[in-house]
């Protein structure tokens, strides 16, 4: 049987690697369609690339999978904690969707950071839980 944790059939480290690469073709794609000159709009990018980096260091160094992970993790949450931002929208009197692309990419990292965050932090208690019942430390 196999102990790895896993969110409807997937790991840890697969999930990982799929938002980096989301993430990366996220700022792509809206800085192609919003066809934006601004640097903010490849911030999903900057986050995502060290995402991906720690998914794939992960897979070429299983030993190391614990600070690779925690360092994908720490990104994760810079994601949520960026996402925050849509919410100094709703103090604007056209909303938080004033540039809807702008609006939409902060959602986006609200939504799915949250979700990479409580999805990382459960398999980190999964973990510890493990452990400790087996004894190790």
């Amino acid at each position: 049987m196999d102990n790895r944790f896993t969110v409807f059939g997937v790991g840890l480290v697969s999930i990982t690697i799929s938002y980096g690469v989301f993430l990366i073709g996220w700022a792509i794609a809206f800085s192609l369609v919003a066809e934006s000159n601004s640097i903010t709009s490849w911030i999903p990018a900057f986050l995502g690339l060290p995402i991906l980096f720690g998914g794939v260091m992960t897979l070429l160094r299983p030993e190391q999978i614990k600070i690779w992970m925690h360092i994908s993790m720490l990104f994760g949450l810079l994601t949520l904690i960026g996402g925050l931002d849509f919410f100094r929208g709703m103090g604007n009197p056209e909303g938080p969707f004033a540039n809807p692309a702008a609006g939409f990419s902060k959602l986006m990292l609200l939504v799915t950071g949250l979700a990479y965050s409580i999805i990382c932090v459960s398999s980190f208690v999964a973990a510890r839980v493990k452990t400790t019942a087996s004894g190790e430390e």
